[in-house]
């Protein structure tokens, strides 16, 4: 199985299953000299847990990482980065009596056909318990951008198709103490209420529900990204669709400037109080050919609606008869796997920050 890996300096390669003994990732080109505790892993973790209100997977795994390699006295040391993090929590009884039908929207029937075997313990490697080992090696790469004093937050701006009153972006700090204060790490607290009753709605018809996730970035440099096939837009959409259940990514306006017209969308460049070139809007999302402007980044990741449901569904088995498909009793998933997705556009975001800045470093020389 190929493409365990991403990233080209700042690189990471998760292994590991949904049901197995454990999962983890090394982190390769990290820069030596960052300061990183176990604890602050831990922390980028628990947001991303289960178990912590109704709106989320009853799955109780306190994830807690085990740091291998690559740190010594509570700082990297520029070798490859070992973190593993052990499964505690995982019932595979609960697929047994599935295991030889084809679950509608997941990866059991592309994985057989392709490889011939697939581990229908909760998914296998194609879980999205994967992700947690993403997240700890966000966890670092997070770190290096806050040495370039560069903030990120995603959040919950849909859900069932209630969206949010657009959020202030002046302070990344107020605005992510309000996304972590919030069961749905939304910042709109009356569209939140909405999507938490439309929640309970679905999970009461044994159903579930779609959404959309924005992340902004500031402080970022001018000059990340690299034309043509390293463009940042294009790390970035590549970084979020590897995400299970994405669905579509769109950067600043996105498909809204199909409906605009040039006039309209175009960024006026202005000079500010400080005579920085800027432009008046940001209708690009913070690049102009694929690099980094200086302005805020912002994008949206699409998410479908949770494949794992209570309602009866329509299969075949694994010799291809027409069967029903239920879940069995006592089954463990998310009514709306956007909203623990927060933290795994994060990870994702600032691994291809990171990669991008090292990359940047080689793209002249000053004289």
């Amino acid at each position: 199985m190929a493409s365990n890996h991403f990233g080209d300096l700042f690189r990471i390669t998760t292994f590991g299953e949904s049901h197995g003994k454990a999962i983890g990732v090394v982190l390769d080109g990290c820069p030596a000299g960052i300061k990183i505790a176990k604890e602050e892993i831990d922390s980028a973790l628990s947001v991303r847990q289960p178990g912590k209100n109704p709106y989320t997977s009853p799955r109780a795994e306190k994830d807690e990482v085990e740091i291998i390699s690559g740190l010594f006295e509570g700082k990297t040391t520029g070798a490859p980065i070992t973190l593993i993090i052990w499964n505690r929590d995982a019932d595979s009884s609960k697929y047994e009596p599935i295991k030889n039908l084809l679950r509608p929207g997941h990866a059991n029937f592309t994985y057989l056909q392709k490889y011939g075997i697939f581990d229908y313990r909760g998914g296998g490697r194609s879980s999205a318990r994967e992700t947690a080992a993403r997240v700890a090696a966000g966890a670092i790469a997070k770190k290096l951008l806050a040495h370039y004093d560069i903030e990120l937050c995603a959040f919950i701006s849909e859900i069932g198709g209630i969206p949010i009153a657009e959020p202030n972006l002046d302070s990344i700090p107020k605005l992510r103490k309000k996304i972590l204060a919030n069961p749905l790490f939304c910042p709109d607290t009356k569209a939140s209420e909405k999507m938490m009753k439309a929640i309970e709605d679905a999970k009461e018809e044994g159903d579930s529900l779609g959404g959309i996730l924005q992340c902004a970035v500031t402080h970022l440099p001018v000059g990340l990204g690299d034309p043509v096939y390293g463009k940042l837009e294009a790390k970035l959409a590549s970084a979020m669709l590897s995400i299970p259940a994405t669905k579509g990514f769109e950067i600043g306006s996105g498909f809204a400037a199909a409906r605009m017209k040039g006039s309209e969308h175009n960024d006026a460049f202005d000079v500010d109080e400080h005579g920085k070139i800027t432009t008046t809007t940001n209708y690009a999302g913070g690049t102009l050919g694929g690099i980094s402007t200086g302005l805020p980044l912002t994008f949206r990741v699409a998410f479908k609606p949770t494949s794992s449901i209570k309602k009866s569904q329509k299969t075949v088995n694994l010799k291809g008869e027409k069967k029903p498909f239920n879940l069995p009793e006592g089954s463990r998933h998310d009514p709306c796997v956007a909203i623990r997705a927060v933290p795994i556009i994060e990870a994702m975001t600032a691994l291809v920050l990171a990669d991008a800045l090292l990359l940047n470093r080689s793209s002249r020389i000053d004289s």
